[in-house]
């Protein structure tokens, strides 16, 4: 039986701050069977393209990559906040509202030619997307296909995706 995914999405008026409508994926994180379909649908999309590896930004790129990659038998690698990873490293930076901000991938992360799955829980303006697809191409890896559980489609992030293919299970 399939979920309405829907269903698992809190929306809170006002929050972080006046005039936003926040989505907020906990409840479908705290449903086994939500975040299990929502899981699967991933894993679906991904095996259609191959993947070798799922890479996600942190933090919440990490709760949707890591189960997508395990369930594809697959590794995971974290795009963390710059100054957050050990060794050598790639960083690339993206705008935001009030500044920039970065984010780096070990330099080993990715294998040149690797088929890579980029995830995370929220396609916005694509910024932080924009910003991991740079890290993974500067590798020498190949992004197959991204994978988001929302996309708020009045912030046009998609846009910056159009190159790539693009899952959102649910669009707001």
């Amino acid at each position: 039986m399939s979920l309405n995914l829907e269903d698992y999405i809190a929306t809170y008026n006002n929050y972080p701050e006046p005039g936003i409508l926040f989505r907020d994926i906990s409840p479908l994180l705290e449903d086994g069977d939500a975040y299990r379909q929502a899981t699967d649908e991933i894993i679906t999309f991904a095996k259609e393209r191959n993947v070798d590896v799922v890479v996600g930004p942190e933090a919440r790129g990490f709760i949707v990559g890591c189960p997508v990659a395990y369930g594809l038998g697959v590794g995971f690698s974290p795009a963390r906040k710059e100054g957050k990873l050990p060794g050598a490293t790639a960083t690339a930076s993206y705008d935001l509202e009030y500044g920039t901000a970065s984010l780096s991938l070990r330099k080993d992360a990715i294998t040149p030619g690797q088929r890579v799955l980029v995830t995370d829980d929220l396609l916005a303006t694509g910024g932080t997307i924009e910003a991991t697809i740079e890290l993974v191409e500067k590798l020498g890896g190949i992004v197959v296909g991204t994978a988001f559980i929302i996309e708020l489609s009045e912030l046009n992030g998609r846009e910056k995706l159009k190159n790539y293919d693009v899952l959102s299970l649910l669009k707001y």
